[in-house]
């Protein structure tokens, strides 16, 4: 049995105000309020500090003097911007872990199963979460670490959630289309970085 994703503080932090932008509990534009989140979670300012300043360095947020720290007024094509950076990373991930996946795929199964399940319930987090581990997963499996610091720091996690449940960007089997890469893993496709960099952009919104 896996051992429970224990998450930071400070990644808590992050979520509970991912949460509460994507929510509309943050409008674009409004002002969040360091002290009053720390007064909400009963923490420091500290670690409240260190995740503003991680979703600012996501683009989520904006700062400036005497203005304190506001959410980003984002658009389609903000959202849209990270998609290709993430595909070229993706396809380059695939073709140093196509070896490896071509004889071992039980890294990715489990996110697929999973999928099937979300996709059966409609459970638009489940899907994200999940989703976001198959690829978290894939990359891991090229063995290159500074690939996947790379990849984790896009911040895919909160951008997918953003595009799903801002935009409505939705697609047509999430579980289905996993299970594609899956195979062209399986029988040594060589356009197999081609076809997750192709699965990458087609998850893009459209501005």
């Amino acid at each position: 049995m896996a051992a429970p994703v224990v998450h930071s503080l400070r990644e808590q932090i992050r979520e509970h105000i991912v949460e509460g932008i994507v929510s509309g509990r943050w409008k674009p534009g409004e002002r969040i309020v360091e002290r009053r989140i720390a007064t909400e979670l009963e923490v420091s300012q500290t670690p409240v500090r260190e995740a503003l300043r991680e979703l600012e360095s996501l683009r989520l947020i904006e700062s400036a003097p005497n203005k304190g720290v506001r959410v980003r007024n984002l658009t389609a094509a903000d959202l849209e911007e990270i998609y290709p950076v993430r595909a070229g990373l993706e396809q380059m991930a695939a073709e140093l872990a196509a070896p490896v996946l071509a004889e071992d795929t039980s890294a990715l199964e489990p996110e697929v199963w999973a999928l099937y399940e979300a996709d059966r319930a409609a459970d638009g987090e489940a899907q994200v979460r999940h989703t976001v581990a198959f690829h978290r997963e894939l990359v891991r499996a090229s063995g290159n670490s500074v690939l996947l610091h790379t990849w984790e720091s896009l911040g895919i996690e909160i951008w997918t959630t953003l595009s799903i449940r801002w935009l409505g960007t939705v697609q047509q089997s999430y579980a289905e289309e996993h299970q594609a890469v899956v195979d062209a893993f399986k029988r040594r496709d060589p356009r197999v970085g081609e076809l997750v960099k192709e699965h990458v952009l087609g998850c893009a919104p459209r501005a």
